[in-house]
Formats: structure tokens, sequence, C-alpha cells
């Protein structure tokens, strides 16, 4: 599993090598630049790289996969114009295996089993919507989940997708009756102090896409007390 290498400008670096590097994204932290103006997980990467190797100019990262603004956890970069294409091929192919854990108030109907939705967007208010059958403009979203451990008041999830679309756990979650601790936007009843969400992106696992290596990373839980009581 991997271990943090840096906590340079607030920079939680779980892996990193001549090609890749992985961070622990904290809430609130977006990862591309986006109409707020906010600074982007990836300009504060790119300033650690550039400061670390002592790099003039521009320096080059790609932005593989995105995580929501108030979710924490792995979010993995590309160092390389050479392993950028490979690494969105195997997101793509769905070779990239993603574990999240999540903290939800309300026991699932079941101790374990799959969802099947049809999610549609509304990029009006930047939130999806599931329905059991297909409709207009949706997309087929699946994912696995089992719950981990009962805590006092919350349930521990741990969930596996099949498929990464806008929101999908957060909308699949909230639509059995499950929203996660802090959205509010998906049905909770209040938000958390520092505007995150309870879920978070706990394990990854790929082949490298230049040595060809199996690389699994684990992300450290937020240093809450919820999230530690799961560690208990």
């Amino acid at each position: 599993m991997s271990k943090i290498l840096s906590n340079k400008s607030n920079l939680q670096v779980l892996y990193e090598d001549n090609h890749i590097i992985v961070v622990n994204k904290r809430a609130g932290d977006i990862v591309q630049g986006d109409k707020t103006g906010d600074k982007p997980l990836s300009d504060v990467v790119k300033s650690y790289i550039a400061e670390k190797y002592n790099k003039p100019g521009n320096v080059y990262l790609g932005v593989v996969h995105r995580l929501d603004r108030p979710t924490t956890g792995i979010v993995l970069f590309s160092k390389t114009s050479k392993a950028l294409p490979r690494l969105n091929k195997l997101f793509a192919e769905k070779s990239v295996n993603k574990t999240y854990w999540a903290l939800v108030k309300n026991p699932p109907p079941k101790a374990t089993d799959t969802l099947v939705h049809w999610l549609k967007k509304n990029p009006k208010n930047n939130k999806s919507s599931a329905h059991s059958k297909e409709v207009n403009g949706s997309k087929k979203a699946i994912l696995h989940y089992k719950i981990l451990k009962q805590l006092d008041r919350y349930f521990l999830l741990e969930i596996t997708l099949e498929t990464g679309r806008h929101h999908q756990i957060r909308v699949q979650l909230s639509s059995i009756g499950c929203p996660i601790k802090g959205d509010l936007k998906y049905g909770f009843d209040r938000s958390n102090p520092d505007a995150g969400i309870h879920l978070h992106a706990r394990y990854l696992e790929f082949i490298h896409p230049v040595k060809k290596e199996l690389v699994k990373i684990e992300a450290p839980l937020p240093d809450d007390s919820l999230w530690q009581a799961c560690l208990d």
C-alpha cells in the first residue's frame, strides 16, 4: 500500500515517480480550474513539482480523472505526455479499480447490494437525478456496496463502481434513502462544517502505464473524529 511522501504546501503526496503522481485531495479542493476561478489542485501539484525539481518554465501535468469538490481522497495525475494517453485508456477500458468509503445515517435496505439506475444530469443546477428505467438523455449507472461497519449513529459503506457518472455515488445512495453525511444537495439534513461530505476515494489499483507493474494506493482518511472512528 502507499505511504505519504510529502506534506509540502498542504499537499499530501501518496505516490510519485517519473511518470505519475498521486495525491490525497482535501474537501473543497477542485481538481481542475472552473468558473469559480479558485486555484485548482492541478496548479498546486504543478507548483510542488516545479519547486521540488527546480523546474523553470511551465510544468507538464495531465489531469486523468476528477473527484467532486466536496469529496476527499485519491487523485491521479500524469507527469508525462507518454503516460497520459495510456492512463486515459486504462480508465476508458475500466481497467482501474476504484474503491470509495461513505458514511450514511440510514441503514441501506441490504447489507450488500448492486444498484442499477439511469442517471440524468441537469447542467443548470449541476445535479443528477436517478431513474429506475431509461429516460431521454440518461446514462446507465452501476455500483456495488457493502456495509463495512456500524458506528453509533452512522454506517460505513464500501463502494466500487462499474461506471463513472456525474455524482454517481451520491445520487444512487440518496435514491435508496441513504444520503451521504453532509451532502445537502442529495438529501442529507445538514452540511458539514468544512462544506465537505463524508465520501472518500480510499483505494486505487491499476497497472503502471510505463513500468507495467501493479500499483496499489491507499488514501488516509481525513482527520475528523467520525472518520477516525471507522478505524477503531
